[in-house]
């Protein structure tokens, strides 16, 4: 089982920067694939980062060149690095994690970004 604990999202203005944190209560480094969903209020959770356990990433075209996931797995923690921020990114951001054919997921932390 795993437990994961997302934080560091705020309001931000736009064109501004955030980073997310999403700490795992295990090791990561044999969990194949974790990442990151957005939902907007009122629209279906989407795919924005993702990242395996050998560091290769792939990422939703409206975020490429401006996000980048990352992982630390001395610290069980894998990181979402937003810049240029717009007002369209607003949403809660969930941190997910593939393990043992189980998919869990954080609590989300807010995002919001003022025009």
């Amino acid at each position: 089982q795993v437990q994961l604990v997302e934080s560091g999202g705020g309001l931000v203005q736009a064109g501004g920067s955030l980073r997310l944190s999403c700490a795992a209560s295990r090791s990561i480094n044999n969990i194949n694939i974790m990442g990151w969903y957005s939902q907007a209020q009122g629209k279906q959770r989407e795919l924005v980062a993702t990242i395996n356990s050998e560091g290769s990433t792939g990422y939703a075209d409206s975020v490429k060149g401006r996000f980048t996931i990352s992982r630390d797995n001395a610290r069980n923690t894998v990181y979402l690095e937003m810049n240029s921020l717009k007002p369209e990114d607003t949403a809660v951001y969930y941190c997910y994690a593939n393990f043992r054919f189980l998919t869990y997921w954080g609590q989300g932390t807010q995002v919001t970004v003022s025009s």
